[in-house]
This record gives structure tokens, sequence and C-alpha cells, in this order.
């Protein structure tokens, strides 16, 4: 299934640039990968939006593979998180996003798009080696999902030589977000600060943490 699916994906990769993310891109691909059509449906059910999103995701594996590969000792941390930001958008094509982009700009498709910004920073944050459980989980995830966001579409209409006016907007972004960092960090030494984020840093506790099954060993229903 995972060759099959992987078969279909990269051959939609030469029509998406023409067709964009499309049910024709999924037809044309179906029949240069040779997959049984009835197949290929079943694991694209909803056409050309499921191609986008595995273009999405493999994207963010092709990202986690070489930051992993990478050896990330003599950089900051502000610069590891640039890093993998640039190779993210490295392991992309440009009319390939583009096109996703203007996929998941519709209104009835553009939850499913925030959410996979948010998977990529998620991503990132995982293959850097972010284990926090507290608030700072979600933080994380949310600046950096705005900071992806924000880089990705500069990067679109970016025309500058190895899309250096790209890598300079993202370090803009970046220093912004240390800088708020720094402050957040001050705010916690702040005992009203503290008082004012402890309930709901518990809510999102409970949230984030593994819920127990709702069928308990030995229980039985009456």
């Amino acid at each position: 299934m995972d060759q099959a699916k992987s078969a279909i994906l990269q051959a939609a990769l030469g029509h998406a640039p023409f067709d964009g993310w499309s049910e024709a891109t999924l037809t044309a691909a179906l029949a240069d990968s040779g997959v049984a059509p009835a197949l290929g449906r079943a694991l694209f059910p909803r056409g050309g939006i499921d191609l986008a999103v595995a273009y999405h995701r493999m994207g963010d594996r092709a990202m986690a593979a070489t930051l992993a590969a990478a050896d990330l000792s003599a950089l900051r941390y502000r610069d590891r998180v640039a890093l993998a930001v640039k190779l993210r958008l490295q392991a992309a094509d440009k009319e390939l996003v583009r096109r996703g982009s203007t996929l998941f700009s519709l209104p009835q498709h553009s939850l499913e798009g925030a959410r996979l910004v948010w998977e990529s920073a998620d991503a990132i944050w995982t293959a850097l080696g972010d284990s926090s459980r507290d608030l700072n989980w979600y933080s994380k995830r949310a600046t950096l999902s705005a900071v992806y966001g924000a880089t990705v579409l500069f990067w679109l209409g970016d025309h500058s030589d190895d899309n250096a006016d790209t890598w300079a907007f993202l370090d803009r972004r970046i220093d912004n977000v240390m800088s708020f960092e720094k402050t957040k960090a001050a705010l916690r030494e702040n005992p009203l600060a503290k008082a004012l984020i402890n309930g709901p840093l518990k809510f999102l506790d409970r949230i984030h943490a593994p819920q127990p099954p709702h069928d308990l060993p030995g229980k039985t229903e009456h």
C-alpha cells in the first residue's frame, strides 16, 4: 500500500505544476504509475487534496531525515531552527507549493492547510529534540507556525539568487521570536504573571496528556 501510494504521488509531481492538485492530476498519475485505479482512489479518496497533503508530509519527512544526518553541535539553537526551516523549504518544489497554497487558501480547505503548517512546525521541533510537555510545547509550535507560514509566502514570491532574500527574512522573523522568548522568560519570574498563566497551563497539560482507554480491563456494562 505504501509503495502504491508513493508511486502515485511521484507520478503526480510531473502533472501538478500544470493541472494543480486536482482530479486531472490524480487521473494522469494513476495512468502513469500503473497502480490499479480502484486502489488509487482508495488511497486518495478526496482526489487532488489528498495528493497535496501527501506531498506536504513527504517534505516534512525529507526535512527530518536531512536534519538527523546533520551535525548541529556548533550551531546556536536559533540557528538550528533557521536551518530546519530552510531545509524544509529546500525539500519542496516552489511551483508545487504554490499550487498547494492556492488550494489550501480555499475556505473549504483552509483549516486543513493550517493543520499542515502546524504539523511542519511540530516536525521541526521534534527533529530538534524538543521534549517539552508544558505550555512551551504549544507556544513553540504556535510561534514557529507563524514564522514558517510567513516565510513560505515570502519564498513563493522571492526571485533573488538562491532565495537569499528569503533566508534574510527568516532570520529577522526568528530574531523577533527570540526577543519574545526573552520577554516570556522574564514574565515567568514575575509572581503575578505566574498566577495568571497557572490555570491555562494546567488545562493545556490535560489536553496534551495521553487519555486513558474508556474500557478498562475487567469492567463490564450492565
